[in-house]
């Protein structure tokens, strides 16, 4: 019997036994699972500033983990090692929601601030981060999530009052580009819309010759953030090939500047990355 997954507008109907395109839901005896539950496949403690947030905390340190899947299909990804493996391909380390808060309490002596839920796709493990953040919030410590954005309304309402600070990826702003990475534009902004509502926001746009790199597109996409608050900032980041774009040029650093200009139209922080 196929079981519907709700986390994410894919909703995947998962066979017994299976897992969705994600690769870390599956169906385990009639429900829905998070199959990368505590599955850790990369940890570090890492300047705030590499999320990237450059206006929460600046010059704090935050313990950052990842596991492994994701829900787009980008050809792109920076982080295919990982965001494109499953727990057939890569290894992990077990560790459970208490064990991973009493690490990051204990790094509050190295300058952490709390727990960043990052690198592949957080929120298809959605059920360990919702536990984690419920428990880093009760240590007063803080919660950042850097995500793609791509979740349901209903997931992400229950999860927002426990998060501090996201760094969410707007990969372009058009239908035709998020289509190509199986995903939809209209799920990604409205994630902004809820996410700005209750906490710090910071919003990421990589850059990609021929893709989304446009004046026009980039004129575009800062109005729209303007409109939820013209104090969003805006990360403007290099492309450096990767994945299956192996054989495209790096975003020259020019277009990156003149990029940045054009937002700087319409919003008050915009930042160049990768440059």
């Amino acid at each position: 019997m196929r079981i519907k997954c709700e986390i994410c507008p894919h909703h995947c109907e998962i066979a017994e036994g299976h897992t969705g395109l994600c690769r870390a839901r599956s169906n385990q005896n009639g429900r829905i699972v998070c199959a990368n539950y505590g599955k850790i496949t990369s940890i570090a403690l890492d300047p705030i500033e590499k999320k990237p947030l450059y206006r929460f905390m600046p010059g704090g340190w935050i313990l950052s983990v990842g596991s492994y899947g994701c829900n787009l299909r980008c050809p792109f990804c920076q982080n295919c090692e990982i965001s494109m493996a499953s727990d057939k391909t890569i290894d992990t380390l077990p560790v459970t929601p208490e064990a991973l808060v009493q690490k990051a309490v204990d790094t509050t002596a190295k300058g952490n601030i709390g727990l960043a839920y990052t690198y592949n796709e957080p929120l298809i493990g959605y059920e360990f981060v919702y536990d984690c953040a419920k428990l880093i919030r009760k240590n007063g410590l803080k919660n950042v999530l850097v995500t793609n954005g791509y979740i349901c309304e209903e997931p992400l309402i229950k999860l927002l009052p426990f998060i501090d600070a996201m760094n969410i990826d707007l990969k372009a702003f058009t239908d035709a580009f998020y289509k190509k990475i199986s995903g939809d534009l209209d799920t990604v902004k409205r994630t902004i819309e809820l996410s700005a509502k209750t906490c710090h926001v910071e919003v990421t746009t990589l850059i990609i010759p021929g893709e989304n790199d446009s004046e026009e597109e980039i004129a575009s996409l800062s109005e729209w953030l303007s409109s939820i608050s013209d104090e969003i900032p805006l990360h403007i980041s290099r492309f450096f090939p990767r994945y299956q774009y192996l054989d495209r040029q790096p975003t020259s650093v020019e277009k990156v500047y003149r990029l940045a200009e054009v937002a700087r139209r319409n919003l008050k922080y915009v930042y160049t990355g990768n440059c």
